[in-house]
C-alpha cells in the first residue's frame, strides 16, 4: 500500500475538475511528494471520461489497499465523492475549507478528500490538503473523554454495515458498542 508517511497520494479528475487537481497536483510535487494521477489528462479530449467513473475507479484502488488516501475533484466535489463513496472501505468527504478538511479526518476518519473546482480556491485547495494530509483521526482531541472511541465505533460500524442485514434487523443498527459523548469545553492550556 502506498502510504501518507511515504509522501506517496493518489488523484483523479473529471474534466471540470482538471484546473484545481493541476494545482494540487503541482503543489504537492513541489513539496516532495509522489502522485499517481489516474484521471483525465486532457479536458479537451472528445472522449473524456465521466465523472462518476473517475469516483468509481479511485475508490477502487482504496478498496484495493493500493493507497492509503485519495483525493478527488469534480466541478461541486459531489459526483465524485459519491462515485467513490459506493466502493467498500472509502469514506470520502467533500470539504470547502481548511477546518472541514481537518475535522472529516479527526472524527470520520475520512480516506478521500473530495474538492470541487467551481467553489473551492487553488490556495483554500492547498491548505485543505494539507490539512487532509497532515491529520490523523482522532488528532488533538486527547482531551475530550471517550472522543477517539466515540467515533471509532461510528466508523467500524458504518464499515460493517450490510443493509439487507439492517432490513432483516427490523432497520436497527447491529451495534459493536455504544458511548455517551457530551459536549466539553477544551481545558485552558496552562
Amino acid at each position: 500500500m502506498k502510504l501518507i508517511k511515504d509522501k506517496k497520494i493518489l488523484v483523479a479528475a473529471d474534466w471540470a475538475g482538471f484546473p484545481l487537481k493541476e494545482v494540487i497536483v503541482k503543489y504537492l510535487e513541489s513539496k516532495g511528494w509522489e502522485v499517481t494521477d489516474i484521471g483525465v489528462k486532457d479536458p479537451d479530449d472528445p472522449d473524456v471520461e465521466m465523472f462518476h467513473r473517475i469516483g468509481l475507479r479511485a475508490g477502487s484502488k482504496i478498496t484495493e489497499k493500493e493507497f492509503e488516501r485519495a483525493i478527488i475533484f469534480c466541478g461541486t466535489g459531489m459526483g465524485v465523492h459519491l462515485a467513490a463513496a459506493k466502493c467498500p472501505g472509502v469514506r470520502c468527504g467533500v470539504v470547502e475549507s481548511v477546518p472541514a478538511a481537518r475535522r472529516c479526518v479527526i472524527g470520520n476518519d475520512v480516506n478521500v478528500l473530495s474538492l470541487g473546482a467551481w467553489y473551492v480556491a487553488p490556495e483554500m485547495g492547498k491548505a485543505a490538503v494539507d490539512a487532509f494530509l497532515s491529520t490523523k483521526f482522532g488528532d488533538d482531541h486527547e482531551w475530550w473523554p471517550d472522543f477517539y472511541e466515540y467515533h471509532k465505533i461510528a466508523v467500524d460500524e458504518m464499515e460493517a454495515f450490510d443493509y439487507d442485514e439492517y432490513k432483516a434487523n427490523n432497520f436497527e443498527v447491529h451495534k459493536l458498542g455504544d458511548l455517551t459523548l457530551s459536549l466539553v469545553d477544551r481545558p485552558e492550556e496552562p
